[in-house]
């Protein structure tokens, strides 16, 4: 049976939650993680670089110097590639329909192994959060130093998703005023969490109120 410990916002620790082995089991392979997590990173891309070829800089037709007699080599045109503001060769042109299809059971496959090893390795903590009344840099940097996470990267999780007509996050938005000074933190919700997210994320702490949907994404029951 595999625990997380809980603290609470001066860094105490306060309890523990118990999860099942069987969440913590995954039959996702390294292949997949990373053919899961390079495709992640290739639909981020805006694919939008555009650069001009000969034909399309605009340049006089007129040859940079005669034929001959200079002693250089013979040039016939300004907007040639060797020439500063002429065209490129093979430079990027804008790519579409470039996006990477991913299988939802390999999607969810993947980020529940990410998630499992953060919870072998001890990287997954628990939250006990109260709101905040104002926002004070103090009391987040209290709770770092006191769980011996100064410097390292840090990913706070709450629960909910957040949405253009709706913002779960208005609830965690003294907390997220409280660490955005401190270099290294960040802040998400639980539903709009990839794969990405948890593997660069280092620590993550976890808010009480997410852990059902956590469960979840683990393989267990709502």
């Amino acid at each position: 049976m595999a625990g997380l410990k809980k603290y609470d916002m001066a860094g105490n620790e306060v309890g523990e939650v118990a999860i099942s082995d069987d969440l913590v089991k995954s039959s996702a392979n390294s292949q997949m993680i990373k053919d899961y997590l390079v495709a992640l990173r290739a639909n981020a891309r805006q694919w939008s670089a555009n650069t001009k070829t000969r034909t399309e800089v605009c340049h006089s037709g007129q040859k940079p110097h005669a034929q001959k007699g200079t002693g250089r080599a013979r040039q016939g045109y300004l907007g040639a590639t060797q020439y500063k503001g002429g065209g490129r060769v093979h430079a990027p042109k804008p790519k579409f329909d470039m996006h990477v299809r991913i299988n939802k059971k390999e999607r969810r496959a993947a980020i529940r192994h990410l998630l499992a090893e953060k919870i072998q390795s001890n990287q997954l903590h628990v939250l006990q959060y109260k709101s905040l009344d104002a926002p004070k840099t103090k009391n987040v940097a209290g709770f770092i130093g006191k769980r011996n996470l100064d410097g390292k990267r840090v990913l706070f999780i709450g629960e909910g998703a957040h949405t253009p007509d709706v913002s779960p996050s208005e609830k965690y938005e003294v907390f997220v005023k409280s660490l955005r000074n401190i270099p290294r933190l960040n802040f998400m919700l639980m539903s709009n969490l990839s794969g990405y997210d948890v593997a660069v994320g280092g620590d993550l702490v976890i808010m009480e109120s997410a852990l059902d949907e956590l469960m979840v994404i683990l393989g267990g029951k709502a």
